[in-house]
């Protein structure tokens, strides 16, 4: 563990402690708001909130973690020889990354055959992202660092091209009212997914020591924020939205009936 100073620690530490709190709310959140969705977005929401949740008892852990690799007495922080766990994060993003791709497609609510298809594939291909990122991670030298961030940036690119064109026909058939709402899930999604290959390539600037783990951990963690709790509060808001369009077409046509 690199020697990192006091607010270095305390920074890393109090964000720790807010992104768990904040995805352990989210989940509460998205879990209770099922009952405020038509049954074909409960699935959504259940896999909206199982991402929060993941993350939530691994942000749980990463805090632990980090909480024992150092040791504070009277202002000043020594390090333990207790190493930092940060395969963490890469345990959480295997399984929670392709799941944040299958809640936006069954929050489309597309035909069967098509959210299978597009769930195995944008799945797959995440997951390979993460798997083929991880060796970089724990390079020691950038070299290493660099084969696999690349080797990694080739599923990204596919799910990219998947977010944009593969689904840009499904969501032009969405309702109006939403249409718009799922473009912005998309590119906050992409943005967000965007965030992490910048941190990634830190140990390549003249960052070192204990700056560069402070700014590795910080922007992976707002990185997780926005990516899991805030597109599943989108996700949220376009269920409830599309429930309400439904729900509205549905009585209509009933009094017509009628």
């Amino acid at each position: 563990m690199p020697t990192i100073e006091i607010g270095q620690y305390l920074l890393v530490y109090n964000a720790f402690s807010f992104t768990f709190a904040t995805m352990a709310a989210a989940t509460l959140f998205l879990w209770f708001g099922r009952s405020q969705v038509g049954p074909a977005y409960k699935t959504a929401l259940t896999i909206s909130g199982l991402v929060t949740a993941i993350a939530a008892y691994h942000y749980f852990r990463i805090f632990e973690s980090w909480e024992t690799a150092y040791e504070v007495r009277d202002g000043v922080i020594t390090v333990t020889g207790l190493a930092f766990n940060d395969a963490y994060r890469y345990v959480d993003w295997l399984l929670t990354v392709p799941l944040l791709l299958i809640e936006l497609v069954l929050v489309m609510r597309l035909s069967q055959s098509e959210t299978m298809s597009k769930s195995v594939k944008l799945g797959f291909a995440a997951a390979l992202m993460i798997i083929l990122g991880y060796p970089g991670e724990i390079a020691d030298d950038n070299t290493t660092r660099a084969i696999w961030g690349t080797l990694s940036s080739i599923p990204f690119v596919y799910i990219v091209w998947e977010l944009f064109k593969g689904l840009g026909a499904a969501i032009e058939r969405q309702p109006e009212s939403v249409r718009g709402m799922i473009k912005q899930a998309r590119l906050l999604t992409f943005m967000s997914w965007g965030f992490y290959p910048i941190v990634y390539m830190i140990p390549y600037t003249s960052l070192g020591g204990g700056a560069a783990e402070t700014y590795v951990q910080i922007g992976y963690t707002i990185a997780d924020i926005v990516a899991k709790a805030g597109v599943g509060v989108l996700i949220y808001i376009i269920a409830v939205r599309k429930t309400a369009v439904e729900y509205g077409e549905a009585t209509g046509q009933a009094s017509l009936k009628a």
